[in-house]
């Protein structure tokens, strides 16, 4: 375990704190993490109380069968994007009870960087009662450490929104 994973248990402890005061619920729709997001927060025990969900949509057309986000926007923009990862945030709460959402699509490596989005690009999304926002990371390092500081900003991008 790496330092940024040792912080994962506080992450998800205050995530869930906050979640239970406010007697909400989370969803989580992710493509570069994997579902480690979910596996995270199910880690905890009594995750019940306040996890809905998770949805592993890797492919893009597991993005619009599962989070309903548009074919074209895909097209259009590609996987990793600010209009789709909000979609996708927006998607996994209509399609769930949860009130806050985070989403996450991004290119993890070693391989599939562009000039325009190398590897370590991630585009991050979060819903909110009171809307979606979205933010791009660029995160160095191998695959694994890509993918674990996405879970980091995810967790935190979420703490910061409660």
């Amino acid at each position: 375990m790496n330092a940024i994973e040792g912080e994962f248990p506080a992450l998800v402890a205050r995530l869930a704190e906050g979640l239970v005061a406010r007697e909400a619920l989370l969803v989580t729709a992710e493509s570069c993490t994997g579902g480690w997001i979910a596996k995270v927060c199910t880690d905890r025990a009594g995750s019940s109380a306040w996890f809905d969900r998770g949805v592993v949509t890797y492919s893009n057309a597991a993005k619009h069968e599962l989070l309903g986000v548009p074919e074209a926007l895909i097209a259009q923009h590609g996987a990793v994007s600010r209009p789709v990862v909000e979609a996708m945030a927006t998607g996994a709460l209509t399609r769930s009870a949860a009130r806050y959402s985070v989403a996450v699509s991004g290119i993890a490596g070693p391989s599939g960087g562009t000039p325009d989005k190398p590897v370590g690009t991630v585009w991050l999304a979060w819903g909110t009662p009171v809307g979606v926002s979205a933010v791009c990371a660029h995160f160095s390092g191998d695959r694994e450490q890509v993918r674990a500081a996405t879970v980091a900003a995810a967790l935190r991008g979420l703490l910061e929104r409660l």
